[in-house]
């Protein structure tokens, strides 16, 4: 979601980062993406490079900054989403019987940063850290803002056997900062794994969504 501060060179920095959080980009690439003029695009990614915000990566393409890892880490110290949906991950485990994640988006990846396994036997275990590509799976659409309805869900996509069904969660500004997730092996999950679980994933989100 495009969010207009009316603030233009803050509102057009933005739209760069989030540009190049997409994937590398050289300058006509991001010209195109972003929509704006070469110059004003060329201007802002050289200070958004000098300030650690943007670097250049081996091709010469824009990239998110060594300053922005940096940052998230203490905004992560700060404002410990984990913490908060621990309460709301377990919930969500416990009514459903099966394996649940938080996932959050990192450039062009997902990175699952908390975990909580199913009781039974047969389960499907994300280990907590591990980085997923973001086109692949129910949460990496529900991060990229590409669900069509409260919820999306995968079978098969990137392991076999397995289905899940994810949520977005978003900020009091609508953004989407992070998906709910369930997962588990299609013998319970069945092939239509939204239509078992998805209202309780959705309700979920919504609830860590409230929380924030």
């Amino acid at each position: 979601m495009d969010i207009v501060t009316g603030v233009g060179v803050l509102d057009k920095a933005v739209l760069v980062l989030r540009a190049v959080a997409e994937r590398p980009l050289s300058l006509a690439a991001l010209q195109s993406t972003t929509g704006l003029p070469r110059a004003t695009a060329h201007r802002l990614a050289v200070a958004l490079e000098t300030h650690g915000l943007l670097r250049r990566d081996d091709d010469g393409r824009f990239d998110l900054g060594p300053e922005l890892a940096s940052l998230g880490r203490v905004a992560a110290q700060r404002f410990p989403l984990a913490d908060l949906a621990l309460p709301v991950i377990e919930g969500l485990r416990d009514a459903t019987g099966e394996s649940a994640q938080l996932f959050v988006r990192e450039g062009t990846a997902r990175r699952c940063v908390l975990s909580l396994q199913s009781p039974h036997a047969l389960r499907w275990i994300v280990p907590e850290g591990v980085l997923f590509p973001l086109d692949v799976g129910s949460a990496g659409r529900a991060l990229s803002g590409s669900a069509d309805a409260h919820w999306v869900e995968s079978v098969e996509e990137r392991e076999a056997g397995v289905a899940s069904v994810s949520a977005p969660v978003t900020s009091p500004s609508g953004d989407v900062i992070a998906a709910v997730s369930v997962s588990g092996p299609i013998e319970r999950m069945s092939r239509q794994p939204g239509r078992v679980f998805g209202d309780r994933v959705a309700a979920a989100a919504q609830s860590l969504s409230a929380l924030l």
